[in-house]
């Protein structure tokens, strides 16, 4: 078995050793949810925190690890008797990204079910985190299925698989830690809730620093096993902290003044719902009992304000999260009168960020050095003409859906229509590998011919594997949104370029609530750029947006090409994933000879693969040409102008879309 990296030896980041400390002290905090960089030791400080955590008891034999004291009533291994048990070590359990339903919930055999009216169960990752830590890694990227199987489990405690009318029901009480870099894309509101505290790391920008984490790094790689002996002493010294404050939390006073604190600055921040004033209320006690204190201090309902608030109060999903610690300081002062005088000691357990028994680790995680934002520096200059400033997006709005035509299988999302493990069901084959999902009635049909030359005699149906049918389900799956923006001089009206950024925006938002992958090329001067691969980012598209200036002439062919390449590398990663490109121009084109027929001949490639577009039509002035509406047509797609895009103006938008590819 591997040596884990010692917790005590990660360099900084006190905020996150902290959360997850606070988390071992009182697992009712949560989870957390670790947002950062690449490269920052979110996993590597995850994966040692389970290291630290006392011994389970749990009963022998069970697979589900009852607690002996109070054996769970509907365990499928029971029932147990109450009694003594066996200690094992905390398990960390790590649900892959890619993990099927089945991988998660556990799975039935659903031919001994039907034949044998057995309960066959093998167990899931959900039973095996059950009273340990269940940790997902780029938590982010969890398809949607998982994320609301998790949701599910989070909220009541079990876990429930049902098949067919067949149903086990074991408990499902874990700590949730997830990981998961911003650029990437962002969570769901519901699963981000879910976790308790969140923290923002970052590499750090002190020379020292970085230097004492690859000396660190490069002895552990050397020798993993000598390196861990060396700091045993200090893993041991966290170890017995974390059982002295969990024997003393249920001797913390929370009293009236910190709970009208709490309650002020939730109310403060706008937080939706009473799930942040608990999870503060249950963070600060938690800090109080790993300072050694039996009372909650104003500074610990500040610590906790800080890592419980942060990712409760987004209200869009291009805000940053983050806290105005002025406000803050601001309503705890104000709320401050019942609070306890006495002030902790700063080199005590409760002071500093972590209160870590490491001095050597130093603080780390905090550096917030300004670092350029994305695309700056990076445009290409418009030859012989003058460039413009990026201008501000106008006020976003809901948009019409924009889907594409036709029933694909890519990835689970919210867009277009697919067949997917979930959604209605629409007919029945054979299942191609393991069963998932059976279509009872024609299993029944398929076996119900046979009855009698298998030898049936009693009221069981004699099923056979080869009966088994698989349903087919219809849902909707998430698609490439490829943006190809045009930012030539044509468009560099700063009112009207507003409106064209806050119309991208607005279907950038839209693609953010319906899990898609965006992508953004951009045109103008001589030639085209990605300005953004395809990511799940919608955050970064948005920023590139936000910094794109404009300018020049218009090379519409090399943005379309542009775009047509983008598409085939895309669909070489993942050609299940079906694309929808939104080009948004006035239609024209300069620069070279015969651009209109180059640009017409662009077109032709997006037409000749089918694939699914938009044109919006940015054309302005009493006198307009229509160049965006037979752009549209040699594509083999429609043309809405930047007003009908409005929810509320667009009638029968997708129709269009739909006839136009049929």
């Amino acid at each position: 078995m591997t040596t884990p990296f010692p917790f005590t030896a990660v360099v900084g980041q006190d905020d996150l050793r902290l959360a997850l400390l606070l988390n071992a002290v009182s697992p009712a905090v949560g989870g957390v949810l670790v947002r950062g960089e690449k490269g920052t030791a979110k996993s590597t400080a995850v994966r040692a925190l389970s290291a630290l955590l006392p011994e389970v008891p749990v009963v022998p034999g069970c697979r589900f690890s009852c607690d002996p004291a109070n054996p769970d009533a509907s365990c499928p291994d029971g029932p147990h008797e109450a009694g003594s048990g066996t200690g094992r070590p905390a398990r960390m359990v790590e649900l892959p990204v890619g993990a099927s339903e089945d991988r998660l919930v556990g799975s039935l055999d659903i031919e001994r079910a039907l034949a044998e009216g057995v309960k066959s169960f093998e167990p899931g990752l959900l039973a095996q985190a059950h009273r340990g830590i269940l940790y997902v890694d780029e938590v982010n990227l969890l398809h949607d299925h998982l994320v609301d199987l998790l949701l599910d489990a989070a909220a009541m405690g079990a876990s429930y698989v049902e098949r067919e009318g067949v149903s086990v029901r074991h408990a499902a009480r874990f700590l949730l830690v997830g990981t998961m870099n911003p650029e990437e894309g962002e969570l769901r509101p519901q699963l981000l809730d879910r976790f308790g505290l969140t923290v923002e790391v970052a590499a750090s920008r002190e020379p020292d620093q970085r230097v004492e984490v690859v000396r660190r790094r490069l002895a552990y790689d050397d020798d993993p096993a000598g390196f861990a002996v060396r700091w045993a002493g200090e893993e041991a010294a966290v170890r017995q902290r974390i059982v002295a404050a969990r024997e003393l939390l249920p001797q913390v006073r929370l009293g009236d003044g910190a709970l009208r604190q709490i309650a002020a600055t939730c109310a403060a921040f706008e937080v939706d719902g009473m799930r942040a004033d608990i999870v503060m209320a249950r963070t600060a006690t938690a800090l109080a009992a790993w300072a050694g204190r039996t009372d909650v201090l104003a500074e610990d309902v500040r610590q906790a304000a800080l890592l419980a608030l942060p990712h409760r109060r987004r209200r869009n999903p291009f805000d940053a999260p983050g806290l105005d610690e002025d406000k803050l300081d601001e309503t705890l002062e104000e709320f401050s009168g019942e609070s306890p005088d006495e002030d902790p000691d700063p080199g005590g357990p409760g002071g500093g960020g972590g209160g870590q028994p490491s001095p050597e680790s130093g603080p780390q995680g905090g550096d917030t050095a300004a670092r350029p934002e994305a695309g700056e520096g990076g445009e290409p200059q418009a030859s012989g003409a003058g460039e413009q400033s990026p201008v501000r997006a106008a006020e976003p709005f809901r948009t019409r859906v924009l889907s594409v035509p036709g029933i694909g299988e890519g990835a689970a999302g919210r867009r277009s229509r697919a067949r997917t493990e979930q959604g209605r069901t629409t007919g029945a084959r054979r299942p191609r590998g393991t069963l998932t999902k059976l279509h009872l009635a024609a299993t029944v049909q398929a076996a119900a011919p046979h009855q009698r030359a298998r030898g049936r005699s009693g009221p069981g149906l004699v099923v056979r594997r080869d009966d088994l049918r698989q349903a087919v389900r219809e849902g909707r799956e998430g698609n490439l949104v490829l943006f190809v923006v045009d930012a030539s001089g044509s468009m560099a009206a700063r009112q009207r370029m507003g409106a064209v950024k806050g119309a991208v925006l607005s279907l950038l938002l839209d693609a953010y609530q319906r899990r898609d992958k965006v992508g953004l090329v951009t045109f103008r001067g001589s030639a085209a750029e990605v300005a953004l691969p395809p990511t799940s980012s919608v955050d970064a598209a948005a920023a590139r947006l936000e910094s794109l200036p404009t300018g020049g002439r218009t090379p519409l062919a090399a943005g379309l090409l542009k775009a047509h390449e983008v598409l085939r590398v895309e669909r070489l990663r993942d050609a299940a994933r079906r694309a929808l490109v939104v080009v948004v121009t006035d239609g024209r084109a300069t620069g070279g000879p015969e651009p209109l027929s180059l640009a017409s001949k662009a077109a032709g490639l997006f037409a000749a693969d089918e694939v699914a577009s938009v044109v919006v039509d940015c054309e302005s002035g009493p006198v307009r040409l229509g160049l965006a509406g037979k752009l549209a047509g040699e594509l083999g797609g429609t043309a809405v102008t930047l007003e009908e895009l409005r929810a509320d103006s667009i009638a029968g938008l997708v129709k269009d879309v739909q006839r136009r590819a049929a």
